[in-house]
C-alpha cells in the first residue's frame, strides 16, 4: 500500500481519496476506521455533556432502561436508545454482541468460545463483553471467516 500526504492550505476540509484496483475486505476496513474516526457521540458523566470520539468507546450497553457508553476512562450515560447508536454507528466498527449490547469490534484483544455457541469477547482494557450465539455470525462475518 502506498501512503501520500499533501498539504494544501487553501482546502476547507481534509479530504481522503482512495484508490485501489477493486474495492477488498481491507480496503473495505480501512473506509471503516476513517469514518470511525470522524463519528462523535455525546455521553453525560457527573452532570457535564462530553464529546466522545466514537472509536474510543469500548462498548455500548443498556442496563435498567438506561444507555452507557464504557471507554478507558469511564462510563458515560447517553440519551439516545441502542437501536438508534446502533443506525448511527451503522457501516463502522461496532458489531450488536446481545440484544443489550454494541461492542466496537476495533477495541476486541480477544475471542474466545464459550459453551452453548456463545463468544468470549476480551476487550482492550480488560473487561469481558459476552456474545450471545444469536449474534456471533455477525461477529465472525466481521473476522472474514
Amino acid at each position: 500500500m502506498k501512503i501520500t500526504v499533501e498539504e494544501h492550505p487553501g482546502l476547507a476540509q481534509t479530504e481522503v481519496v482512495i484508490r485501489c484496483p477493486r474495492l477488498d475486505a481491507g480496503t473495505t476496513r480501512l473506509v471503516e476506521l476513517l469514518q470511525l474516526s470522524n463519528a462523535r457521540l455525546t455521553g453525560e458523566r457527573e452532570g457535564e455533556t462530553c464529546l466522545l470520539d466514537a472509536g474510543q468507546v469500548l462498548y455500548i450497553d443498556t442496563v435498567d432502561r438506561g444507555t452507557f457508553l464504557y471507554t478507558g476512562e469511564g462510563v458515560y450515560e447517553t440519551r439516545l436508545r441502542l437501536y438508534e447508536l446502533e443506525e448511527q454507528l451503522a457501516g463502522r466498527e461496532f458489531v450488536r454482541a446481545s440484544r443489550s449490547t454494541l461492542v466496537n469490534f476495533a477495541q476486541v484483544r480477544s475471542l474466545r468460545p464459550e459453551l452453548g455457541g456463545r463468544l468470549r469477547l476480551t476487550m482492550a482494557n480488560g473487561e469481558i463483553v459476552i456474545a450471545n450465539r444469536q449474534y456471533v455470525p455477525a461477529i465472525k462475518a466481521k473476522l472474514g471467516l
